[in-house]
């Protein structure tokens, strides 16, 4: 027998919270303190920051700044203020109707259908790990020279390191993601002041350039970084983590948490503009001015990186950003693996054998690459994920600013005719734009 609808709009009762184990764990303070409540619900913005900032963005970055110099960082602008708007629309989810996007995805659509979204789902997680897994095999390489078949079962050993963390707490897992968001901010600072950019190129480069849709190829970079900006499971991510805290499940107390989530959110996307910033302005401002404007890859930006600007800590400092970059992603990506399967299936498995599934998945194709191809074998999967990830982000945007925008799941809360019109215009590019750069690179060989 068929279950009568809720009234909120759901088919099935949500009983189970989501991430159980931390759900409702960080406490909020109850007086009017706008600092302590802003601090209380710092941490859910940095691991989502994450996102995008990882491995599998670099490239984009380093090609866009390398052949154009600092004319795209106003697509990068326009990527990052596009994901602000989604990533609200994720947190919004999570509190208002206390279900992560996985959870929302089961108690609205049939079965067949949640089974569908979760295969697609589960794919593109494995391709997102296998992208840090492979950041992290390059920057072990670069920095000590680990073998990249010895690289990839190191990389195994994190899953222990995130359940300790957890078990601790889920604020240690935030303070582990904060200083390693500190290190990759510190070695792009230093690489930034030793590149010596020009101040008025970059003010220019934030402006939206009419040469950027002229040039083709320009415009076919712009896609790729634009359409790779918005990761898929950081939707899931944020609309579960930010249940961690402990604010009143009330009408004000959602109100009030939406206020303070959104701050963080937007105030740790913003430090993501700036690192993916970086990494173009450093591009342009060594290899576009130098002349090398065919550097694309991640190795060849390290190798060329020292000589240009005469100093070997520029090169340990990019490694150690990379590497602090791929280990960032592991976290919030096995962490998103463990919401998407228990919130898919209402099931419950030990953390550690969920994120060693997720591993193991990733680490067999990298292995075999690093063994059959090395260093271009990687970064060849490096680009498969990425193509993976471009088909999966329709299926978690679509559903989520549907449910945002249904008055009868969200209530007071559903977004406004102005955040519903632009979420379905941001939609509607992000899905063309992927479309196209997955048809260009399929069928038209295009990279």
């Amino acid at each position: 027998m068929q279950k009568k609808k809720s009234s909120i709009g759901w088919r099935n009762e949500n009983k189970n919270p989501s991430l159980s184990e931390v759900f409702s764990s960080v406490s909020v303070p109850k007086q009017k303190g706008i600092w302590k409540k802003l601090f209380a619900f710092t941490g859910p913005g940095l691991l989502i920051a994450v996102g995008y900032m990882d491995p599998g963005n670099w490239a984009t970055d380093i090609a866009g700044g390398a052949q154009f110099g600092y004319m795209l960082l106003s697509v990068i602008f326009i990527s990052n203020f596009f994901a602000i708007i989604l990533q609200h629309l994720a947190l919004k989810l999570g509190i208002v109707c206390e279900r992560d996007l996985a959870q929302a995805c089961r108690d609205h659509y049939p079965a067949w259908i949640s089974f569908i979204l979760w295969i697609l789902c589960e794919i593109s997680i494995a391709a997102c790990d296998l992208a840090e897994i492979i950041g992290s095999v390059l920057a072990l390489k670069l920095l000590f020279g680990i073998p990249m078949t010895w690289g990839v079962l190191i990389t195994a050993i994190d899953v222990l390191i995130i359940l300790f963390f957890q078990y601790k707490g889920f604020r240690y897992i935030e303070s582990v993601v904060a200083a390693l968001i500190f290190t990759i901010l510190v070695c792009f600072s230093f690489e930034i002041i030793s590149s010596k950019p020009e101040i008025f190129p970059i003010l220019k480069g934030i402006i939206p350039n009419y040469e950027i849709i002229k040039d083709s190829h320009s415009f076919y970079i712009s896609i790729g970084i634009l359409g790779a900006t918005v990761m898929p499971h950081n939707l899931y991510l944020h609309s579960s983590i930010i249940q961690t805290r402990d604010y009143p499940r009330t009408t004000e107390g959602k109100k009030m948490a939406i206020k303070y989530a959104t701050i963080d959110s937007t105030l740790s996307l913003s430090l993501a503009f700036f690192i993916n910033a970086a990494i173009l302005i450093i591009s342009a401002a060594t290899f576009h001015k130098a002349g090398y404007t065919e550097v694309a890859d991640i190795m060849d930006a390290h190798k060329l990186l020292t000589p240009i600007l005469g100093s070997s800590l520029s090169g340990v400092f990019f490694a150690l950003a990379l590497l602090a970059s791929g280990q960032n992603s592991t976290l919030t990506g096995t962490l998103a693996g463990q919401i998407v399967m228990e919130g898919f299936l209402n099931i419950k498995f030990k953390p550690w054998i969920r994120r060693l599934i997720t591993r193991l998945i990733a680490i067999v194709p990298a292995m075999i690459a690093s063994i059959v191809y090395g260093e271009k074998g990687t970064t060849e999967l490096l680009i498969i994920s990425q193509i993976i990830l471009s088909i999966q982000l329709s299926f978690a945007i679509v559903p989520l600013v549907n449910f945002t925008g249904d008055s009868e799941k969200m209530g007071p809360f559903v977004n406004g005719p102005i955040l519903k019109i632009s979420a379905w215009l941001i939609t509607i590019i992000i899905v063309l734009l992927n479309l196209f750069l997955l048809y260009n690179t399929l069928f038209l060989g295009r990279r």
